[in-house]
């Protein structure tokens, strides 16, 4: 089966960055539409970005536009994202999903990542 795997996650100051990876244990990665949600406490699941199969679209959440960023490198079956000027609202658990965008990334049957936790704190 398939595996995504993140990484990246801290704890960083109001302001700060950090930057996201997943790795896909499978070269069907190239052709998946990917995307990152999150699950922030006690509001659950956001969606947060999505990117087309080759890089050439690009899609934010408005409480994340401006300052993340979704890129990712075929090459290596990586999928990233750089998080800036980050927030206190920002802290969640954040996942990588394959072949979803927006709402759908949400259902079970979807294939995700164990996730990554983000912290933003003073």
């Amino acid at each position: 089966q398939v595996q995504l795997v993140e990484s990246g996650g801290g704890s960083v100051q109001p302001g700060g960055s950090l930057r996201l990876s997943c790795v896909s244990s499978d070269a069907t990665f190239r052709t998946s539409f990917m995307s990152w949600i999150r699950r922030t406490p006690g509001q659950g699941l956001e969606w947060v970005s999505s990117i087309n199969q080759d890089g050439s679209n690009t899609y934010y959440a408005d409480s994340v536009k401006g300052r993340f960023t979704i890129s990712r490198d075929n090459s290596k079956n990586t999928l990233y994202l750089h998080l800036n000027n980050l927030r206190s609202d920002d802290t969640a658990m954040y996942y990588c999903a394959a072949d979803c965008g927006g709402s759908n990334c949400f259902d079970d049957y979807i294939r995700r990542g164990p996730g990554t936790q983000v912290t933003v704190s003073s």
